[in-house]
């Protein structure tokens, strides 16, 4: 148990110390946003170590999210990388110490660029603070750790000022989800995003139709003859009655012991959970498991036309 303990303290600590830097936080992240969204250009994210580690990803956000960024290495940056920058380019410099020689030494040379300098410090009160033009408080009370040395807080808070800002720029630049999906065109966050419900759906003969007065046997025919795991029923003008699945199947084979009689209408579910050729895969899904029951296909619905089934394993995988 000694080492839950410690493991939960360690949360809890880490969890204080970000509260804690939200409590703090004022106008200067206002006044970080701003020089960023005035310059033009890119956003230059520098750091040694482990806060070196930390502005990688807070770099990667930033470009995920509508602001373009690179990370430089200040020891790199010091014999030649000092290339990537135009003038202007803001730049974020994260230390825990505040103080970090590498920073200290690059921050003049920055200054010949024009660049404006935000500072994502742990010592608000140290060299780096005095050069910077916005300071970001990342200070902590102490480490996570039980000797108070390896940097766990300290960490968590930089990484999560930098999620703020990117946050308060998505919001000055008005950044949709639509945008979000075309910097993710790969990988399923992409695809939900980027993709249509007409993208991935079966329509057509690829689809089990029956009609409400359909026998159950012939149900199962069209069902087994179109491998989707639903049928939809249809009334004569193509409007959706009902939806059918494997589940309704067995269902009804469990409670009647003579189904020779049974219609399509008499096991279908009326009414079911139908989504439009136009909403993206993504809300798709929300509407098969943000439910208490989760669902695994839903009929295509363009009014009241059924064009269509879409399948959970059409929006993980596609067709």
């Amino acid at each position: 148990m000694e080492h839950l303990d410690r493991a939960r303290e360690a949360l809890r600590l880490e969890s204080t110390a970000v509260a804690r830097a939200a409590d703090r936080l004022g106008d200067e992240i206002s006044r970080a946003a701003a020089l960023i969204l005035a310059s033009p250009g890119k956003v230059v994210v520098t750091g040694m170590g482990k806060s070196g580690l930390i502005g990688r990803k807070i770099s990667a956000t930033l470009s995920a999210t509508g602001t373009t960024s690179v990370f430089l290495h200040p020891a790199e940056a010091l014999h030649g990388d000092l290339g990537i920058y135009a003038d202007g380019d803001p730049t974020l410099l994260i230390s825990k110490s505040g103080a970090t020689e590498e920073l200290v030494r690059l921050v003049p040379m920055l200054r010949r660029y024009e660049s404006p300098l935000i500072g994502i410090l742990g010592n608000p009160d140290g060299p780096l603070a005095k050069e910077v033009d916005v300071v970001l408080d990342a200070s902590v009370e102490r480490e996570a750790d039980p000797h108070n040395l390896v940097p766990t807080a300290s960490a968590l808070v930089a990484l999560a000022l930098g999620d703020a800002l990117a946050v308060a720029l998505m919001n000055a630049r008005r950044f949709t989800p639509e945008a979000f999906g075309q910097l993710h065109p790969g990988g399923q966050l992409g695809r939900n995003l980027r993709l249509r419900v007409r993208d991935a759906m079966h329509t057509g003969t690829d689809v089990a139709w029956v009609r409400p007065d359909v026998p159950l046997k012939d149900v199962v025919i069209a069902m087994t003859q179109h491998a989707l795991g639903a049928a939809c029923v249809v009334d004569s003008d193509g409007s959706l009655a009902g939806l059918i699945t494997d589940g309704d199947l067995r269902r009804a084979l469990q409670s009647h012991d003579d189904i020779r009689e049974l219609m399509a209408a008499a096991i279908m579910t009326a009414r079911p959970v139908a989504v439009g050729p136009d909403a993206t895969l993504g809300e798709a899904l929300r509407l098969m498991e943000d439910r208490p029951s989760q669902i695994s296909v839903l009929p295509v619905v363009d009014g009241a036309r059924c064009v269509g089934l879409l399948r959970i394993h059409d929006v993980y995988r596609g067709r």
